[in-house]
């Protein structure tokens, strides 16, 4: 299995979008690209721009999935600008932190967020670490976990993620199939898409 870049976690966040269309729930879940965010993208202002503009675009009750790297490595950070919260999903195994810039470019956008809305914010943003999510067994599967978090959390239209990653519930590693299901999910969207474009 090889490390995946941010153009396939994007695409398959496509892929999600049309089940998200599909279910009728693009109210309450949205994305933000990889590539804007993650490490070497930008100065932090300019990544907390980009993702305060995403924010902004709602009335912050969706959730936003926001797959993030910060140098080799993919983690899922879940934004809830209207609740000041954000949740740290990691596939690695043991008690890891965000990255401050990471940290600083969610933070920031929330602020911007708050400004737009002409809301006073909380001294400081809420974030919750989610270490009940199944761990990678070594070190190139975490873009397809963190391509399998996002699928399972739109697969349950109560989005109770926070309930069935909390600590004390963890699950030792996706069995390959489920890695599968997403490579071969992303394969046909990709596939079909040509196809389309081919006709």
């Amino acid at each position: 299995m090889k490390e995946t870049g941010a153009t396939v976690v994007a695409v398959y966040m496509r892929y999600l979008h049309d089940l998200l269309k599909q279910a009728n729930m693009c109210s309450m879940v949205g994305f933000i690209d990889p590539a804007t965010v993650s490490a070497n993208s930008g100065t932090i202002a300019d990544r907390s721009r980009l993702v305060a503009a995403q924010l902004q675009k709602t009335d912050g009750e969706q959730i936003f999935m926001m797959p993030y790297n910060p140098g080799r490595h993919w983690i899922l950070l879940i934004v809830r600008a209207k609740r000041e919260t954000v949740y740290f999903l990691d596939p690695l195994p043991g008690n890891r932190v965000v990255d401050e810039e990471g940290k600083n470019i969610v933070n920031s956008a929330i602020k911007i967020y708050n400004s737009h809305i002409a809301r006073a914010s909380r001294k400081a943003v809420i974030w919750k670490t989610l270490s009940g999510t199944p761990k990678q067994p070594s070190s190139v599967e975490c873009g397809y976990y963190v391509m399998r978090f996002m699928r399972d959390i739109i697969m349950d239209p109560s989005l109770a993620f926070e309930k069935k990653y909390a600590k004390g519930k963890q699950e030792a590693q996706y069995p390959q199939e489920a890695i599968d299901e997403v490579r071969n999910e992303w394969a046909e969207f990709v596939c079909h898409h040509i196809e389309l474009l081919n006709t």
